[in-house]
């Protein structure tokens, strides 16, 4: 019998389990929401139990064949972060999520006292409430029992994957990879370690978080449903494990992923690319495992859009039906849609910005709202590749894309046209999973090479711009008069 791996995919709205075999062709899937909490305006966050419930019953329902899978890849949303007590393995109340901006207040303080500079040349990361150090700082000023709990030394601030470690090996390890450690601001990326003067500076020693191991290594024992017991040896945070799974291991690699919020990659290698115009340096995954550096655009809208379309106007039953709705008129009728439900991310970072729609005419109907929703997603990314270009000074024909509005044929044509790029979509679009589950397979050494799987093999689809130069750049200009809008 031909080995099989587990990937384990802890997104923002639910848990994915996928077994793979060797060749990393899916083999079963399970899928499970979890709840989301809005305790105030612009907080999110999550109940760790709802997560660990999801986790155990996906991967019940994955392995009930009975058969241990040869080794485990874990992946997951990268910036929520949780206060667990390691000794009862509960947390002290919900995590905070990365979309939250509780803390852009802090942050704005911390860039008025000249902190961002400093803090960017560390880190690779722009100061914004996405990442995880002003959330932990948070928690330890105001959540009850956090700082005594902390100080005791019976708690970890763990980010996603941190906190499934520790789980499934039963309490046994508490490991992040520095993928996750990348994204908490309180991790050098050119030392490749916990940095002590950011924990200093952020009010955290370095023992509340959890230790820092290879991507593709080990990671302890998994005790999974059944009574089954495999290796975890793959960690990676979503999009650089989507990146891994893209087969985008070289320098100049790129891809984007269209999930909660839409994430482009560029692989830099061993060259650290710094942003002037509000990308992040990040560490991403070479074809060995080790890390290496890249070049981010992180968005916060993406196939949430949809989903807002569909939970919160209630134009749509279900997120598949904005394709055909979206093609069933020309144009959108001038409407463009602004999706800054939580601020907007990369170029601008402006926590305040709130959603809008413009250009309202009686004339205008749901098919020009849902139009206008996916040419949003589009326009968004296509503004970043044009960033990713100039910083980069890679020319970047092509872009591998996955996540599941990645699947839209409009969508994935119109950001072909917008961004100027051919658009490469792979048969499967379950790229992070398949990215956690060659993590570990590459660890537990059943290739040579990862590249020898077969799914590495596949033809993608392609999606060829057809739209001229000039009216790119036209509507591009128009994209951005509108954003301007919304600008806080």
């Amino acid at each position: 019998m031909t080995a099989t791996l587990l990937a384990i995919d802890a997104g923002t709205t639910g848990v994915t389990a996928l077994l793979f075999d060797q060749d990393l062709t899916p083999l079963c899937r399970s899928y499970r929401e979890f709840p989301q909490s809005f305790p105030q305006p612009g907080w999110v966050e999550h109940d760790a139990q709802a997560i660990l419930d999801a986790v155990d019953r996906t991967v019940g329902e994955v392995l009930a064949g009975g058969v241990a899978p040869a080794a485990v890849g874990i992946t997951g949303q990268r910036e929520t972060v949780f206060p667990l007590d390691v000794e009862s393995g509960r947390c002290l109340g919900n995590g905070i999520v990365w979309q939250d901006r509780r803390t852009a207040e802090r942050c704005r303080e911390l860039a008025q006292a000249g902190h961002a500079d400093g803090l960017r040349a560390t880190t690779g990361l722009v100061l914004d409430p996405y990442f995880s150090a002003t959330k932990i700082e948070w928690l330890l000023a105001e959540r009850a029992g956090v700082a005594d709990a902390a100080r005791s030394g019976k708690l970890r601030f763990c980010t996603v994957d941190a906190l499934l470690v520790h789980h499934l090996s039963r309490g046994e390890v508490c490991a992040t990879d520095p993928t996750h450690a990348s994204r908490t601001m309180l991790f050098d990326l050119d030392r490749g370690e916990w940095s002590e003067e950011l924990c200093q500076f952020f009010g955290v020693q370095r023992g509340w978080l959890p230790e820092v191991r290879p991507s593709s290594g080990e990671f302890g024992l998994a005790h999974l449903p059944g009574g089954l017991q495999a290796p975890i040896r793959g960690i990676a945070g979503d999009q650089q494990a989507a990146l891994f799974g893209q087969g985008c291991w070289e320098s100049g690699g790129f891809k984007n992923t269209y999930g909660t919020g839409c994430f482009l990659l560029l692989n830099t290698g061993e060259r650290r690319v710094d942003s002037n115009a509000g990308l992040l340096t990040t560490l991403a995954v070479d074809r060995r495992g080790r890390p290496a550096f890249a070049l981010e655009g992180s968005l916060f809208s993406g196939g949430l859009v949809i989903q807002w379309l569909r939970d919160g106007l209630g134009i749509l039953e279900s997120a598949s039906e904005s394709e055909a709705l979206a093609t069933s008129v020309e144009d959108s009728a001038g409407v463009f849609l602004i999706p800054a439900f939580a601020g907007l991310g990369a170029p601008y970072w402006d926590p305040g910005a709130r959603a809008a729609l413009f250009g309202l005419t009686r004339g205008v109907g749901r098919a020009h709202i849902a139009r206008a929703a996916l040419e949003a997603i589009a326009f968004q990314c296509a503004e970043l590749v044009e960033i990713l270009r100039s910083e980069s000074g890679l020319e970047l024909l092509e872009m591998r894309v996955d996540g599941g509005a990645a699947a839209n044929d409009f969508l994935m044509q119109t950001q072909a046209d917008l961004a100027g790029i051919t658009v490469l979509r792979a048969p499967e679009v379950e790229a992070t999973a398949r990215g956690a589950a060659a993590l570990a397979g590459l660890a537990t050494g059943l290739w040579d090479d990862v590249g020898e799987a077969a799914a590495f093999q596949v033809t993608p689809a392609r999606f060829e711009p057809a739209l001229d130069r000039a009216r790119r750049a036209e509507r591009m200009e128009e994209w951005r008069r509108a954003v301007a809008r919304v600008r806080s």
